[in-house]
């Protein structure tokens, strides 16, 4: 497994941003446009990881204390656009009956066989189009990314799609790059405001609480929020 830390990784998920960016799609577009552009990512990678702008190869250090906090024990989780896997078997690993699913077969595929005995249920499914036994059924949701990936119309359906899978007394946590109100992005990503963080609560969710903090990257400080609500 590569150090996403070391140089020749960084310097390969450099080459590859570059590349991904001028793929029709990058910049949003149509959900075709999007999963046309989210397939080409994993298709196009050739099994390097460096090449997948968002993986870690680790699950994030803020879910991981959210969980050690907040113990499974059964309960049901699914993980949205789950990726490389990384989050989805934290969430298994702390006591949660997990779903994962991704818009990219080549994504769900390869979580399969980074984790081949693994307890997750990995799917290829879409957001916005979800199995409808998923509505309201799952106890946590973990929203990592997702949204920030997400411009115009699409990102405008997402807070709704991502709240209806949550179940009465279950928890949303939402893990995403912020911006201040107004503050202009070129993304992808786009961060989120606080006007959209906001969104979530008009879906009928309780915030619990919110916690900026950041990620230091090589020459770069990134906001970060860590939102957690609950429909009561």
């Amino acid at each position: 497994m590569s150090d996403t830390g070391d140089e020749d990784f960084m310097a390969r998920r450099d080459a590859a941003r570059e590349r991904l960016d001028r793929i029709f799609g990058s910049k949003g577009g149509d959900a075709d446009d999007r999963r046309t552009w989210f397939e080409e990512v994993y298709d196009t990678a050739g099994g390097d990881p460096a090449a997948v702008p968002w993986a870690d190869l680790k699950p994030k250090e803020k879910l991981l204390g959210w969980l050690a906090r907040h113990p499974g024990e059964g309960r049901r989780a699914i993980d949205i656009a789950c990726g490389l896997g990384d989050n989805a078997e934290a969430i298994s690993a702390a006591g949660y009956c997990t779903t994962a699913f991704d818009l990219a077969q080549g994504a769900v595929d390869w979580a399969q066989a980074r984790f081949p005995n693994s307890s997750v249920d990995y799917l290829q499914a879409d957001l916005f189009s979800p199995p409808v036994e998923w509505r309201g059924a799952f106890d946590l949701v973990h929203e990592c990314y997702t949204v920030q990936a997400l411009h115009g119309d699409l990102r405008e359906k997402s807070y709704s799609a991502i709240a209806s899978l949550v179940k009465p007394g279950g928890t949303l946590l939402v893990i995403s790059r912020s911006r201040g109100e107004g503050e202009e992005a070129s993304g992808p990503p786009w961060p989120l405001m606080p006007s959209e963080f906001a969104r979530f609560e008009g879906e009928g969710l309780r915030l619990v609480g919110s916690n900026p903090y950041i990620v230091e990257r090589p020459g770069r400080i990134i906001p970060h929020v860590i939102a957690e609500y609950r429909r009561d």
